[in-house]
């Protein structure tokens, strides 16, 4: 403070006192006055208590006095100020107040004169109140001063007096060294040697830091290692350096020199000092983040250090440290970071240090990334309605600012505002015609919202708008006017693509079923095509076409003009056939229900007649009196008669034939007015509608009779009229499977085909016409793909009741003889119904009549449950269970109904197999699910054993593309079980399923069966092993039995026929492994062991081709004589590439149709491709060929022409050729003879056992007769194996022989060997050959 006065010099003293006393007292501060120019300062100042009230306990109390003393010389200051730095405290009390002790005496305001001034400062450890401090002002210093504080000094005197304040405590964090050895008792805090250290440590810290202004206490708080590090904590105000080191010498000095402390240890770390500070509080990515330490301490020296990454913060690009003093008053030290990353948070440390002190302070800062939310990319339609785009910063904070940018082909601007209480702002648009491109397929406009924070961080997020102007459509210019039957389009192109939906509609507000047009979307435009195959009058009027895209909808609109025109198979034409005399006539009539201005003529050859009209109620006709002698010039003769219509539109369609035959009137038997005459034996149809002219409601009006002319009577041989309630169904049915509204008016006509058909059932038990028009009302109905709800469901299956009821079997049967797949129609609509089903009502479906039950059920998302269904039919003792597991279940799509619907009376109107002797025995029950099957499936069924006829059960299912299309049973992807009086099903596909009796096939389970099947196994053993011997052998005597070309040939042949068996052979076994197993999934590797068994078993057969063929041109064309390599070219391409040929085109041929292979094994197919031919056919040719040639053979040799003389080893080699296609050759024709047998139905069982004995030893044979029994392989296993006393006892008995050690000289057979293939004089082999076949109990023949 300065002031202008006098030079008097004063100051103020702390004087800190305790006193014991009873009773309370007041005492007053010793004021010497302060003379000053403006005022006196004789004020006193009240007793100030530190710790407590006086009270009247005789407790020690501490009380602070402040007292004011004044020097007339200021060089009294420093000798008061020494000595009373020399007292030693606590002083006691004089004899007037015994109870009272002096604790402190300090020494805190002097005042000093300066020229005209007096300036007050403060002592150490003192300050002025913060708020006092003159930011501009500065004052002597001196020595005492702490380091860096500056508000010692102000200019005027504070409220309460030029008295300074004591500073606020801090914890001082002390160390110092002890150069003594570290023991472990140190670290135990309750050990002696702790205990000593602390109290002789704490002893000497007090004495020294008791001088510290403010000092409260000195706590030991432990030791560490290095040597003895001593850390302790001291509580006091900031001293300065100078007073701290002073105190550091009275600790020194008050401690026991053995402790060795070292002086220069000392360290102290400050707390409660630094104040530090983050801006901002919410920090985002990209941010500039500031970071500020405070410290009263002034100093510059402060460093910065990220804990996480380990290292001191340096000034850089992104870091900038800043550190100043504030005012005099405050070091201020600024860490910026600009464009904080995520990498940048974690904790801070903020560290000043001045001498021994380091103060130091942390802060952990956390970034946070800015999300932005925002609207999904958007359709906007420039029909100048507003649309919003909508962004929201995930955290709710106040932002600087948003900005909206947007960036594309055309520029839309918006209006942006916040959405207050919100971090959410919104950009709304208006965009009209002329700002959107038309004729395009949108234009794309990229709109990016971006959130500024206040301190420079930026998020956005970017919305992609397609803008869309309203679509312009051009629609088929030209005009429409066409005759029913015909058809017509319309086009209707828009010249944008987007759209979200397109329809058609009429006039009256109708949409047209989606069937009829089709929709498709390019680039630039998308265009619907109405297309009507076959127009009715319903079609004609005017159409609209609509592009809707959101709430913006685009017409065109044209009109269709259909002219009547009746069609071929509406014009009742009578008769359809006549007779007439070759000089007479005959009325011809062409009528319709409908009364038009047509232009009728008749149209006889290249003739043409116009035609009378008579109209008769509702149906007008057309005659045309035919007379033979005007018209025809020979007779006999036959002639075509048509009648044309021609409508206002000058369209014209023909009626079906009238055919007329002139016949001599002499040839002519039979006579009626109504059916006409004609000669015996003449077959004539007639119209129904034509046999009764009567009126009645009952009469038939459809449908066609025949008569035959027997004798000179026409006698009714087929009638297959249709009753007029029918008839009319079946026209309206027609009719509406046309119409534009067909899925208005499908559930009502459902309903009246029900009623109608329960009221006629009398008339569909009598009439086979009616039966086949009510199949043929819902096949075509079946057609009109539409959802099919409960109720119409309902009325479907109440019309098939009717119409599978046991009085109405007879007339099934009636059309089975006809050879007409009605049976087949009615169980596919069926189907077809049973998939368009949904019911949204309820999950579980049920219909039951007496002659069909419907079960099924509707999946829904969540846990799906399996699906079970049982079916009981009283009545006629049938029952069956329809079961899918739930893993087969929860793989089909939600809502999607599984509908299983059975019939108890179909099984005996469904067609018989081919053969005729195979019929369903049991419950028919067709199973559909609505949406298409993706992951593998499988349905599981069980059915009541009606096993009363005898016979094996089989599961098969009804193929529709069977028979032409007509369908029949199938058995493919099925394997069965029999258990007592059920069978039980399991299928890898959906349709119809039931039992087929087969009374001619073997029982799996029966004894012939077994025996089949242990021969072709233990056959296949022994073939097997015995192909294998054979390449053994042929490989151990290859070079000492191929030195001639001939016979290399021939072991080529021989190794390649045994090689082809042998992988045949293992490829028969997969396939019998897949059978027998019931590998029902197993589809393609059926077909493949198929392919390879087919193929290896022809090669088999084509180089025994080879071997004969090879003989025959050996002895035939001697003088021709080819290389080795050409040789064994044509062998090689005849022995693999011709079966390669034959095999790869019967499996292209029928695996496209899934007729490859057998439905019950895995072998070529007979019953539906007879594919098993292109085994059986190429296979006996070449054995037919190798006989022929074995004959011209033998012939040749036994009368060899004249120089026809080959050489030794060459005879011997052909010799041996001989005989091996001589024996093996009658063996496969003989086997495959036996295996051609057992194809046929009703084969007898001996073909199976003796085919299957034949075959499976193929291998067997082949090492006989096709190695073994050659002269030189013997000879050359003997002399291998160095057998001497064999080898001379076999080459005595074999001199000039053919014999062999298999068979003996004087063997029977052996001699007629010797005999047919050769003299005595000349050596010869025995025959080599081959044999082959696939065998097996069940058999793939």
């Amino acid at each position: 403070m300065k002031h202008p006065g006098r030079t008097t010099l004063c100051f103020v003293i702390l004087v800190v006192y305790s006193s014991q006393v009873t009773a309370t007292w007041n005492i007053e501060s010793t004021v010497h006055p302060l003379d000053l120019q403006e005022h006196e300062l004789a004020e006193e100042e009240p007793l100030r208590q530190k710790r407590a009230v006086a009270t009247s306990h005789p407790t020690a109390k501490e009380y602070t006095v402040d007292i004011e003393i004044s020097f007339e010389n200021a060089s009294f200051l420093e000798p008061v100020k020494a000595y009373l730095n020399s007292l030693s405290f606590p002083i006691q009390g004089n004899d007037t107040d015994p109870t009272a002790n002096i604790l402190s005496i300090e020494v805190t305001t002097v005042c000093r004169p300066t020229g005209n001034e007096i300036w007050c400062s403060c002592e150490t450890g003192y300050r002025w109140p913060q708020e006092q401090c003159l930011h501009n002002l500065t004052c002597q210093e001196h020595d005492n001063a702490p380091a860096g504080h500056r508000c010692n000094c102000l200019k005027g005197l504070p409220p309460n007096g030029p008295f300074c304040q004591l500073q606020r405590d801090i914890t001082l964090r002390m160390s110092v060294r002890l150069n003594v050895g570290f023991q472990e008792d140190l670290r135990n805090t309750s050990s002696a040697l702790y205990r000593s250290y602390k109290t002789d440590l704490e002893t000497a810290f007090w004495k020294g830091y008791s001088i510290l202004p403010g000092f409260k206490l000195v706590t030991v708080t432990g030791f560490r290692p290095g040597s003895v590090v001593v850390a302790y904590e001291i509580r006091t105000t900031t001293p300065s350096p100078g007073l701290m080191h002073r105190a550091n010498e009275l600790v020194t000095q008050n401690l026991n020199q053995t402790y060795k402390m070292d002086y220069t240890s000392f360290q102290a770390v400050t707390s409660n000092e630094t104040r530090f500070s983050v801006t901002p509080e919410i920090i985002f990515e990209g941010d500039t983040v500031t970071l500020v330490c405070e410290n009263d301490v002034l100093s510059s020296n402060v460093s910065w250090h990220h804990v996480g990454k380990h290292s001191d913060i340096q000034n850089g690009s992104r870091f900038w440290v800043y550190t100043t003093v504030l005012n005099n008053l405050t070091s201020v030290s600024r860490l910026t970071v600009f464009n904080i990353t995520l990498g940048d948070a974690g904790e801070y440390i903020c560290k000043l240090t001045i001498d021994i002190f380091e103060y130091e302070s942390r802060k952990k800062i956390n970034v946070t990334p800015i999300r932005i939310l925002a609207n999904e990319d958007m359709k906007v339609t420039c029909d100048n309605s507003p649309v919003s785009l909508n962004c929201c910063s995930e955290i709710n904070v106040n932002w600087s600012k948003v900005e909206w940018k947007q960036e594309g082909e055309i520029t839309i601007p918006g209006n942006s505002e916040a959405d207050s209480g919100s971090s959410c702002s919104r950009y709304t648009l208006k965009a009209d015609g002329s700002q959107c491109p038309s004729g395009s397929a949108g234009r794309t406009v990229i709109y990016t919202c971006e959130f500024i924070s206040f301190h420079g961080a930026r998020g956005s997020k970017s919305i992609e708008v397609t803008f869309t102007s309203v679509a312009n459509l051009t629609i088929t210019p030209d005009p429409i006017s066409v005759s029913e039957g015909q058809n017509f389009s319309i086009k209707c192109i828009s010249d944008v693509s987007n759209y979200d939906e397109v329809y058609w509609k009429t006039s009256a507000g109708i949409k047209i079923y989606q069937r009829f047009y089709t929709t498709r979307r390019y680039p630039d435009r998308a265009e619907s095509v109405l297309t009507v195959r076959s127009s009715t009058r319903e079609w004609n009027g005017t159409y609209h076409c609509i592009f809707r895209y959101r709430n913006s909808y685009s017409f065109a609109t044209k009109d269709v003009t259909v002219h009547p025109l009746p069609q071929e198979p509406n014009i009742m034409v009578d008769p359809l056939e006549a007779s007439i005399p070759c000089t007479g006539s005959h009325p011809f009539m062409c009528c319709v229900e409908e009364d038009e201005d047509y232009k009728v003529t008749f149209q006889v050859d290249a003739l043409s007649f116009p035609a009378a009209k008579e109209v008769h109620g509702k149906q007008v006709c057309y005659k045309f009196n035919f007379m033979a002698k005007s018209i025809v010039s020979w007779c006999p003769k036959h002639v075509d008669l048509f009648c044309h219509f021609t409508n206002a539109a000058n369209n014209s369609v023909r009626s079906r034939s009238m055919k007329l035959n002139l016949v001599p009137g002499e040839n002519i038997t039979c006579r009626d007015p109504i059916i006409g005459v004609g000669e015996p034996g003449k077959v004539i149809p007639k119209l129904c509608r034509f046999l009764n002219l009567s009126s009645s409601p009952t009469s038939p009006v459809g449908g066609i009779t025949t008569y035959k002319c027997v004798g000179s009577q026409w006698e009714l041989k087929k009638s297959d009229c249709i009753s007029a309630p029918i008839n009319s169904l079946l026209q309206l049915a027609k009719a509406l499977s046309k119409s534009p509204s067909q899925d208005k008016k499908l559930p009502t006509y459902l309903k009246d085909l029900s009623v109608s058909t329960d009221k006629v059932a009398h008339e569909v038990s009598s009439s086979p016409g009616n039966l086949g028009a009510i199949v043929n009302i819902l096949d075509l109905l079946s057609t009109v793909p539409i959802q099919v709800n409960s109720e119409m469901m309902m009325n479907v299956l109440s019309t098939v009741n009717v119409i599978l009821d046991k009085p109405i079997l007879g007339t099934w049967k009636v059309l089975q003889q006809q050879q007409t797949n009605h049976s087949s129609q009615l169980l596919d609509s069926v189907e077809r119904f049973s998939r368009a089903l949904r019911s949204k009502d309820s999950t579980v479906l049920s219909i039951s009549h007496t002659n069909v039950q419907m079960r099924g059920m509707v999946i829904k998302s969540g846990s799906p449950k399996p699906y079970k269904q049982r079916f009981v039919f009283s009545d006629s003792d049938l029952w069956g269970n329809v079961a899918i597991d739930e893993c087969h279940v929860e793989n089909l799509q939600p809502d999607t109904s599984i509908v299983t619907v059975a019939f108890p009376t179909l099984k005996t109107i469904l067609a018989q197999d081919t053969q005729g002797k195979n019929f369903a025995n049991s419950l028919v029950m067709t199973t559909t699910v609505s949406h298409k099957i993706t992951a593998p499936f499988r349905i599981s069924m069980t059915f009541k054993n009606n096993n009363s006829l005898g016979g094996k059960p089989q599961c098969v299912f009804w193929n529709f593309s069977l028979a032409n299309y007509t369908g029949g049973w199938d058995s493919s992807g099925c394997y069965m079980k029999v258990n007592g009086d059920s069978v039980f099903c399991s299928c890898d596909h959906l349709t119809s399923f039931s039992i087929l009796m087969s009374p001619d096939s073997p029982d799996p389970d029966s004894l012939l069966k077994i025996l089949l099947d242990i021969i072709s196994y233990i056959g296949l053993c022994f073939s097997i092993l015995s192909l294998a011997a054979c390449l053994v052998v042929e490989a151990v005597v290859w070079k000492s039995v191929t030195k001639n070309r001939t016979s290399y040939m021939r072991h080529i042949c021989i190794v390649n026929i045994a090689a082809s068996l042998l992988v045949a052979d293992i490829w028969f076994i997969v396939a019998s492994t897949i059978r027998d197993h019931h590998y029902v999934l197993n589809e393609t590797a059926c077909v493949a062991a198929t392919f390879f068994i087919h193929f290896f078993y022809l090669s088999v057969f084509f180089w025994m081709l080879t071997l004969g063929l090879m003989l025959f041109y050996r002895l035939v064309f001697i003088l021709h004589d080819s290389s080795k390599s050409i040789q064994k070219a044509i062998a090689f391409s005849l022995g693999y590439g011709c079966p390669l040929i034959i095999s790869v085109i019967t499996v292209g041929a029928t695996q496209p149709r899934e007729v490859y292979t057998r439905k019950n094994a895995c072998w070529l197919n007979w019953e539906d491709t007879k594919a098993l031919l292109a085994f059986v056919i190429p296979a006996l040719i070449i054995v037919v060929v190798n006989m022929t040639i074995t004959v011209v053979v033998i012939t040749k040799i036994l009368r060899p022409s004249i120089g026809d003389k080959p050489n030794k080893q060459e005879k011997n080699s052909l010799f041996q050729i001989t005989k091996s296609i001589g024996v093996l050759t009658p063996l496969l024709g003989l086997t495959w003879g036996f295996g051609l047998a057992t194809v046929f139905q009703g084969s007898n069982a001996v073909f199976h056992i003796v085919f299957t004995l034949l075959n499976a030893f193929q291998g067997l044979f082949i090492l006989l007769f096709g190695c073994l029994w050659d002269q030189k392989v013997q000879e050359a296993l003997l002399k291998k194996f160095s057998l001497s006393r064999w080898s001379s006892q076999h080459s005595k008995s074999t001199s000039l022989g053919s014999s062999t050690p298999v068979f003996s000289m004087s063997s029977p057979i052996s001699r007629r060997f010797n005999n047919l293939f050769g003299k005595t004089a000349a050596p010869q082999g025995p025959p080599s050959s081959d044999g082959n076949l696939v065998s097996s109990g069940s058999s793939p023949i």
